[in-house]
């Protein structure tokens, strides 16, 4: 059993077992999950996700589907929820920046379903003050020791460092083209040394928010 592009691999088991214990078994594929813009959703994918808390606290889950594409709402709401089928047609008929009111639902209800309805709502509630402005109580924490920090960092640097950009590369990229914010002030020179202090908020884009912690 196995998602369609395993297909290959699934022929190639069935064959091996009938030479080597002259058995008949069959395989069972099922079609890939895509997006709208035909991308893979995978462990291989780009910004996959894990079921794990040990792996993806309940706040980056949540996240994860409030970004779906508008075109996918709906399909995502009758696959990854258990929101009856007249609300799901309710809300996939929203338009405009209603859409992301149905977004939020979401987000909430897969969230609700793998980490349990107080943590999909406290990641709501996360989203939400961070879209306002306000503290950053809630999101991710990635703790980075002093020795490390030294007695300062690199804005780029620190990006990466802090799983905000994949390389340095992509940091510097990010910072060019003003989408780097530290305590929501924009860093406009890629270059800035960041001193350390016990705890800064850094953001990619509107919507990658971790709390950055100097330990030791």
């Amino acid at each position: 059993m196995g998602g369609s592009d395993q297909w290959g691999n699934i022929v190639s088991g069935v064959d091996l077992i009938r030479r080597t214990d002259q058995k008949t078994v069959y395989g069972l594929t099922t079609p890939l999950i895509t997006t709208a813009s035909g991308a893979k959703m995978g462990k291989s994918a780009a910004g996959a996700v894990w079921l794990s808390p040990d792996k993806l606290g309940a706040y980056p889950y949540w996240q994860f589907w409030r970004n779906t594409e508008d075109a996918d709402v709906g399909r995502f709401l009758r696959l990854f929820t258990d929101i009856p089928l007249p609300e799901i047609a309710r809300l996939e008929a929203l338009g405009g920046a209603e859409i992301n009111d149905a977004k939020i639902v979401l987000a909430t209800a897969a969230t609700a379903m793998v980490h349990g309805q107080a943590a999909a709502d406290a990641a709501a509630e996360t989203a939400r003050a961070v879209f306002s402005g306000q503290a950053a109580e809630g999101l991710p924490v990635v703790e980075i020791p002093a020795a490390e920090f030294g007695a300062g960092l690199p804005a780029f640097a620190l990006f990466a460092k802090a799983g905000l950009a994949a390389s340095n590369g992509e940091a510097r990229r990010l910072i060019r083209g003003g989408g780097a914010r530290l305590d929501d002030v924009v860093i406009a020179d890629e270059a800035t040394v960041i001193a350390p202090k016990a705890e800064m908020k850094l953001s990619a884009g509107k919507k990658q928010h971790v709390l950055v912690k100097v330990e030791g």
